[in-house]
This record gives C-alpha cells, structure tokens and sequence, in this order.
C-alpha cells in the first residue's frame, strides 16, 4: 500500500513511518523541513516538505495514496488553531486528491470515564490540558462532519514510553479510558504505531474514536 503520514517526524509520527516502511509500504513522510530529520528517510520511504494546515499542500501530497495517517502536532500555536485548520485541510485535501480513508492519532483525555462524560470534564483538569484537549475534540467534530471515512486511534492518558522495544501486543477499546491491569507497562509509541499502521491496513473501525492499550 502507499500511506502519506503528516506529522512524520515527530515521536509518534517516526515510529509510524518505522513500521509502515518496515512491512513493506511505500511512505511519503510529511515533515515542514526535511532537513531536520535527516534520518527519517531509507528505502520506501520519501520524506517531503508540506503543511497539513493547508489543503492545497495536503491535497497535492496525498495523490495517488490510499490511506492517509495525521499524527501531527503543534505547541507553538494555540491547540484548537492548530487542529481546527489541519482537520478542514485534510478534509478538503484528502477529498481532493481521492483518498477516503484516513487514520488519526488522538488523546486520552477525549475518552470518556462514565457516559457522556469525558476525562477532561471531570474535576481536577488544569487549564492547560484542558486547551489542548479541546483542540483535539475540534477535529472530532470536523471529521463527523465530513464524508470521510476516519477514525481516531486513542492511547491511554498516561506519559507514552517513548524508548520501550515493539511487542505487537496492543488491544483496541471503545470511547471510554481503558481499564488498567496489574503488571501492564507504560503503553509504548513503538505499540502505538503497530496499532495505526494495522488500522490502516484493515480498516477495521469507521467514523468513530477508539481507545487503544495493552
């Protein structure tokens, strides 16, 4: 398959384009400067300069893909901003350049802890959180708005283990935060990308948000 990956440099967006090259599917690695990720590249993969907040560049680089992953973020602008802009550019360019399927990466804190309620309306959420959560929650919106057939894979609101080796073990949940078991390691970004790239193998859930945890 050829997947585009936007967001491709970042700790989530590597391990992505790691896994999906490694399985053997061509990549087009979408970073804002190539030239600072200069181990990002190797066979099947190509790495590019684009913006996924604008629809002309996401269109331009998604043609002749089959499935787009958005594992992009942004710290230096405010969060709803950010992901308010990359959610309409991906609708509006992934529509364009004829991919329909799209696999998003998520934050826990969306999930919810008892119906209706998320963890980020529950008491205790600083200020800070709680904006960049939102932010995510406008591209939920935007997505459920589209024609897209999408789906937001969702790790546990916890620190992700950022060194921790791929085990392949992963399962997927629903809306809700997973329930912790004893003995379960910090949920890893290597595990984390085993779960997008199988997602946009099998294009196994649509139109919805799913957890996903050892």
């Amino acid at each position: 398959m050829r997947f585009v990956v936007f967001g491709a440099g970042g700790r989530a967006g590597a391990k992505v384009v790691a896994e999906a090259a490694g399985r053997g599917h061509e990549v087009t690695a979408v970073v804002r400067d190539p030239a600072k990720y200069p181990d990002l590249g190797g066979e099947r993969v190509q790495v590019v300069s684009g913006d996924v907040t604008d629809g002309d560049s996401v269109a331009r680089l998604a043609a002749g893909h089959d499935v787009a992953l958005q594992v992009s973020a942004r710290l230096d602008v405010p969060a709803e901003e950010f992901y308010a802009a990359a959610s309409r550019a991906l609708v509006d360019g992934l529509a364009r350049a004829g991919v329909s399927r799209l696999v998003a990466l998520g934050i826990g804190t969306l999930l919810e802890v008892s119906p209706g309620v998320r963890l980020i309306d529950a008491p205790g959420a600083s200020a800070e959180a709680r904006a960049f959560s939102l932010g995510h929650a406008v591209e939920l919106e935007v997505l459920a708005a589209s024609a897209l057939d999408w789906v937001v894979i969702t790790p546990p609101p916890v620190f992700l283990d950022a060194e921790a080796d791929r085990t392949g073990k992963y399962r997927f949940g629903d809306g809700r935060v997973p329930e912790s078991r004893e003995g379960d390691a910090a949920f890893s970004y290597a595990d984390l990308a085993v779960a997008l790239v199988d997602e946009a193998e099998t294009a196994g859930h649509h139109r919805v948000q799913v957890a996903v945890s050892y």
